[in-house]
This record gives C-alpha cells, sequence and structure tokens, in this order.
C-alpha cells in the first residue's frame, strides 16, 4: 500500500467504495487522515464499516470542515450531470480529486525522482500499459503497475526511487487529478468514447490532453484528427513530444513500416525493431502501442536489444486480442475488451476470413463505422439489445443471424467455420464493439463466458485431440 501522508492530520471525504475506493480510503487512513466515507450501496457501506472505515451519510457531513472530496472514478463528476456530492463540494470550494492525484501528490513528496509513466488513450491503453510492464520486467527492472488496470493504484507497493510505475488512466481519472505531472505520459489516441460522462468530443479530448500537458516528456499518437492536432499544439517543444504512428513516417518519434518500428531523429531513420512473428503483437494497431512502449522503455534507460527480447515474450492481454483455441486453421479469439467500434476494428483489420460474434449494449455511432471490413466477414453473430440495431446496419451485404447469446453464437460460429473450411485461416472473433452490462456484468466476465462457450461448442473428446492452445 502507498500510505497517503499528504493529508496527515486533515479531515476528508470519499465517496465511492468499490475496489478502487476501498484501497484509496485505507491508504488516507494508513497515513494519517480523518476519513469519513459513504456510498449509496448499503453492502458497500457495510464492508468499508467492517474494515474499520468511519462512514457517515455525506449529506450530514459539514462540508466547510473537509480539505477535499476524493471520488471515485465512476461517479459523475460532470456529465450527464454532476453526483450530489459533486455538488456540495462545489458549494463550499472543497477541491474534488481521485486517486491518481493522491498518489501523484505523494510521489511529488516522497520520491520524486521515481519514474512514473502514465498511458491513456481511448483504445490500446491496456494493452500497451502491460507490454510497457513486460518489456521493463524481463529487463530486470522494478515494476510497479496498476491504475485503470490490475490494481488499484494506492494498493501498489510502497513508492521508491529504484521502481517505476506504469500507471494506466482513464479519462475519469485524469479528470480527478488536476496536478497530474507524469515523467513520461503516453496519449495513443482518441475516438468518441464516453460521451454520455464527458458531454461532447472536445471536452473529451481536453480531459486526455491534461495527462501529456505537464509530462517531462510526452509520447503522442498522431493517426487521429484530435491527437494530431495535441501533437501539434505542444510541437513547439521538440525535446519533450515523440510522436507515434502505425499509419506513415512520423519526425522525431517511432513508426511501423510493415513489420518493424523505424525510429526518426534528427532527420535519420533506422530500424529498431521486428514484431514480425510475435502473435501478441499482430494488426497494425499494436504497431502504434509497440512504438509507445519502445519510446517509453528507451526512455527509462533500456536498449534496443532489452526492448526487442521483451516484444518477443510478451504474453498479450487477456481479452484482447486473445487467441484463446485453435482446430487446424481455425482460431478463436477473445476480443471481449472491445467495447466500441473503433476497438473491434482492430481486431476486424487483423484477420481475413472472418465469424463475428457482435453485439451487447451499443455505444453511440453502432457499427456504421466497421463497413470496410465487411468483406471479410464471412458471417455475423449478433448478441444482446444491439443485435437488431446491428442486423439493420449489416443487411445491406453480409451474412448475419441474431443468435441473442454468447454461447449459441460460438456453437453456430465454430459449425458454419466447419463447413465453409477451404484450408484458410479462419477467426471466430467475439469483438463485440459493445459495452457488456446487457448480459454480462463487466467485458473480464463475457471473456471468461466465450472461453467457456468455446470448450463446450467442440467438447471433452474434439479439446484432447484436435485443439492446441494458443499461449
Amino acid at each position: 500500500m502507498i500510505a497517503v501522508t499528504t493529508y496527515k492530520g486533515k479531515k476528508v471525504a470519499l465517496f465511492g467504495l468499490g475496489g478502487s475506493g476501498m484501497a484509496t480510503a485505507l491508504a488516507l487512513i494508513a497515513g494519517g487522515a480523518e476519513v469519513i466515507a459513504y456510498d449509496d450501496n448499503p453492502e458497500r457501506v457495510a464492508a468499508a464499516k467492517e474494515a474499520g472505515i468511519d462512514t457517515q451519510n455525506l449529506r450530514e457531513v459539514d462540508f466547510s470542515t473537509l480539505e477535499a472530496l476524493v471520488l471515485a472514478p465512476g461517479v459523475p463528476l460532470t456529465h450527464p450531470k454532476p453526483h450530489w456530492t459533486v455538488e456540495l463540494a462545489k458549494s463550499h470550494d472543497v477541491p474534488i480529486i481521485g486517486d491518481v492525484e493522491l498518489f501523484a501528490g505523494e510521489r511529488r513528496v516522497v520520491s520524486p525522482n521515481a519514474t512514473f509513466i502514465a498511458i491513456t488513450g481511448t483504445n490500446g491503453k491496456s494493452t500497451t500499459t502491460a507490454l510497457i510492464s513486460h518489456v521493463l520486467e524481463s529487463a530486470g527492472r522494478d515494476v510497479q503497475m496498476g491504475g485503470n488496470i490490475g490494481r488499484a493504484v494506492l494498493s501498489l507497493d510502497p513508492l521508491n526511487v529504484n521502481s517505476i510505475y506504469v500507471i494506466e488512466c482513464s479519462s475519469y481519472q485524469i479528470d480527478l487529478a488536476p496536478t497530474l505531472d507524469p515523467t513520461i505520459g503516453i496519449l495513443l489516441n482518441l475516438a468518441p468514447d464516453h460521451l454520455e460522462r464527458h458531454g461532447d468530443m472536445d471536452h473529451y479530448a481536453s480531459i486526455k490532453e491534461r495527462l501529456v500537458a505537464a509530462s517531462d516528456e510526452a509520447i503522442i499518437g498522431v493517426d487521429d484528427d484530435y491527437s494530431a492536432a495535441i501533437a501539434a499544439y505542444y510541437g513547439g517543444n521538440e525535446h519533450r513530444i515523440h510522436r507515434i504512428s502505425n499509419v506513415s513516417a512520423v519526425d522525431e518519434g517511432v513508426y511501423l513500416d510493415g513489420h518493424c518500428l523505424e525510429r526518426s531523429k534528427g532527420g535519420l531513420h533506422h530500424q529498431v525493431a521486428d514484431l514480425e512473428g510475435i502473435p501478441s503483437l499482430r494488426g497494425a494497431h499494436n504497431g502504434q502501442n509497440a512504438a509507445a512502449c519502445w519510446l517509453a522503455c528507451a526512455l527509462a534507460g533500456l536498449s534496443e536489444a532489452e526492448i526487442q527480447a521483451g516484444f518477443s515474450s510478451f504474453p498479450g492481454l487477456a481479452h484482447r486480442m486473445e487467441p484463446v483455441l485453435a482446430v487446424g486453421n481455425i482460431v478463436f479469439v477473445n476480443d471481449s475488451k472491445a467495447t466500441n467500434a473503433d476497438a473491434a476494428s482492430m481486431a476486424l483489420a487483423s484477420y481475413d476470413h472472418i465469424y463475428w460474434i457482435a453485439g451487447g449494449l451499443a455505444k453511440e455511432g453502432g457499427i456504421s463505422s466497421l463497413r470496410q471490413f465487411f468483406p471479410k466477414i464471412e458471417k455475423a453473430y449478433l448478441i444482446g439489445e444491439a443485435a437488431p440495431e446491428f442486423a439493420a446496419v449489416l443487411s445491406d451485404g453480409v451474412a448475419f443471424e441474431i443468435s441473442g447469446t454468447l454461447d449459441i453464437a460460438v456453437h453456430r460460429a465454430f459449425a458454419d467455420a466447419k463447413n465453409g473450411d477451404d484450408g484458410t485461416e479462419r477467426a471466430i472473433l467475439l469483438s463485440p464493439a459493445c459495452a457488456s452490462f446487457d448480459q454480462f456484468a463487466n467485458f473480464e466476465l463475457r471473456g471468461e463466458a466465450f472461453r467457456e462457450a468455446v470448450i463446450d461448442a467442440v467438447g471433452p473428446v474434439g479439446c484432447e485431440n484436435e485443439f492446441t492452445e494458443v499461449s
């Protein structure tokens, strides 16, 4: 745990007692703060009491006595409307912050020279965070990974100048971190997402921009208009801006050229890494992730050989273009983490013959932006609430069926893939382009359900005799 000593002796309110909220409350208490915590969920309040946390209904607390309101990232700050605790805090000029802000403040006081790598972006941030952590660890560095992936940021090991903190930051967390100041800040890309929480794309982009604005070194993707504009705005200070692309060559940065990464520096270009034959880094989108990782690790002191070795041994991220099982030329791919069309496009671009399982709770924009990939789709299997909406889009050129549930979709896709087998690689791809919340509590459970459905579809004999697990 990282004890938050910067609020020692101060009174702090905390709202939101999920995993990160509980970790934050305990970290504040460990650092000597007086914490009053609450949640709209009575079960979470009871769990906090059992853990020794003082809980009170914050409607009954005098906000004028507070130094801060610590908000869990899932609690609305601005849209669709501010949470009632936010309104109370604003009416008393109480700062509203989150766990990443507490981490940043504690680092400045306790271990300002500890390397802090922060990663954000609409898509790819979890893969990039995991990849950076893996490459650094494989080179013998002490790495603490957390934030929006894995462990809550304040549940990491105590701050240490010899550790490297690799922290995935969501837009919600950045919005609650006004003094966020990474050693290396990464903005991968920007596409419409979470607009119900941020109002519009301009506001969403401005929040993401904050992460790189105060970074000692900033790595910025330039393959979308918003990110490119941010890179151009800060580009006057060339020594701290590094560009990445999986589309074209860039100046002062790293870009994907075929299956290789090329570095551009001082007008010279040279190859720095080769991604060919690394299944976990398949697809052009992973070129952007790898480019960001290469720069971050190089800035952290790794050699080209150390980074290449780390790339080659990267196992991949669960639920993100994860090859689960293969039989002959048919591969089952778990891309449950693709919760919007932009994320799904990356998986669709990576295979040529696809039996696509899609659907769930639709995001704004649906799947119309994926039309360029429709010729690759042998058939689509639609599940969840979005099925009728997606069927209407697919009806003008893609074979589809409304399967309803994930298990039925997997069974039907496997049968069709076997019947259509012509010797080419065929992917049974779960890449929903939707949130999971209509049928599953989260994308992880949806991914696990996909794994179970694959085993069930093949049967124990098939699994034993025909399948080879893909690691």
